[in-house]
This record gives structure tokens, C-alpha cells and sequence, in this order.
């Protein structure tokens, strides 16, 4: 039924946005025609997938580290198994991100990767969240493991929080946004978004933040019916 709900929803989120946009083009035909960018061409559609996507992991990094923090001052394992699962998505959409853009940048910039700042903040983030998995795989008593690895993802998100909105726009870069770029004071400020990018570039967000509370609640409840089993094994 859940999921029926979440479909539900979305398919009214995505009738009113429709609903609401019909009036900003001169016909229906034009709705889905997107507009020429100079120097992006049709390539400026890789933006629905690369920027929903990073902006997921930012999702998924942050409730890791609430649930990192909710642990440390409960005590109760499901808030470790949370996190987990929460850094776990952060890091596939954090991979998914990546790929996406450094396809995205081989078509712009010639490479596909160029050392931006962006791009670096990124590999920091993944090598910051790999160590956390290897720091969780190498412990076995389950209480010392969630309380480590709870510390861990505080100090995790708020780095997490700091590579991706902070370095990014204090120094110079290809990224809209960085630092020096007058024509966009915010990452896509410069792209020119007409009225029909920015309704599905937020139906895109919309959509891959439902898909991350959807994958977390299935593996969730997959966590819960696996620890039942090995109880009842013990037993």
C-alpha cells in the first residue's frame, strides 16, 4: 500500500506541475522541445540525471548523519541500521552523480575529468564514505561498530556538507558557480533555464528523492525480516 501511495503522489505532483507549466509556452507541441544552449546542445539533458542525482546523495548524507546522531543519544541499533542504509544509497547516487558528469564533462570540456574543484570535492566524498564502509566491515562487536561508525558519519555529513556547497563556490572552476563566475552566482545560474527545464528539472528532483525513500524503506525492511531470521536461528 506504501507503495501505491508514493506512485499515487507522484502522479499528482507530476499532473499539477504539468497542469501549472501548459500556460508558460505558446503551444503543447513546444512543451518538451528544450532550447539551444551554446556550447551544451542536446547534451544539456544529462541535467535531469547529473543534478537530481547529487542532490539525492546530499539527501541520503544527511539523514545518515541524523540517524548517526539519533543513535548516540538512544543507544538503539535501528538508528545505526539507518544510517548505514542512508550512507549506502548517498554513496550510489554519489557514483551515479560522478558518472553522469564526467560523461557530461567529456562532451563540454573536452576530458572527462579535469581536476575542478567540484570534481575533486566529489572523489573526496566517495574515498570519506568508502572509509566509512571499510571502517564498519572491520569491526564485529555490533555495539562498538554503530557507535564508531555513528561518530563517523557526523563528521562525514558535515564534511559531505562542506565539499559539495562551500569549496565548490570559494574557488575558481569550469562548475557554474565557482568562485569568479559572474553570469551565475548558483551552480545552474547560467544556463538560461527556460520555464519548461526548470519544471522538469524539478519533477527530476522530485522523483529521485521519492526513489531514495523508496530504497530506503525496502532495504530497511529487508535489514529488519534478515536480523528476525538470525534471532530465530539462535533461538
Amino acid at each position: 500500500m506504501k507503495i501505491v501511495r508514493v506512485c499515487a503522489s507522484v502522479c499528482l505532483l507530476t499532473s499539477t506541475l504539468l497542469a501549472l507549466s501548459l500556460p508558460v509556452v505558446p503551444s503543447t507541441q513546444l512543451f518538451f522541445a528544450l532550447p539551444y544552449i551554446v556550447g551544451l546542445g542536446e547534451t544539456v539533458r544529462i541535467l535531469f540525471f547529473h543534478v537530481p542525482l547529487a542532490w539525492t546523495s546530499m539527501v541520503a548524507f544527511v539523514f545518515s548523519l541524523f540517524y548517526g546522531m539519533r543513535f548516540l543519544t538512544s543507544r538503539k541499533m535501528l538508528y545505526d541500521v539507518r544510517a548505514s542504509i542512508a550512507a549506502e544509497l548517498g554513496f550510489l547516487f554519489c557514483m551515479l552523480a560522478t558518472i553522469t558528469g564526467s560523461m557530461w564533462a567529456k562532451v563540454t570540456w573536452g576530458s572527462f575529468w579535469n581536476w575542478d574543484p567540484r570534481e575533486t570535492s566529489i572523489l573526496i566524498l566517495l574515498l570519506i564514505y568508502s572509509a566509512y564502509f571499510a571502517l564498519r566491515s572491520a569491526i564485529v562487536d555490533y555495539e562498538l561498530r554503530a557507535r564508531l561508525s555513528s561518530a563517523y558519519s557526523i563528521f562525514s555529513g558535515v564534511g559531505a556538507f562542506f565539499l559539495i556547497f562551500v569549496l565548490p563556490r570559494i574557488t575558481s572552476g569550469l562548475h557554474p558557480g565557482a568562485h569568479g563566475d559572474e553570469a551565475g552566482v548558483v551552480p545552474l545560474g547560467n544556463l538560461s533555464l527556460s520555464a519548461t527545464m526548470v519544471i522538469l528539472l524539478i519533477l527530476a528532483l522530485c522523483g529521485f528523492t521519492l526513489l531514495y525513500f523508496w530504497m530506503f524503506s525496502l532495504k530497511l525492511r529487508v535489514e529488519v525480516i534478515e536480523e528476525s531470521i538470525v534471532n530465530q536461528k539462535a533461538r
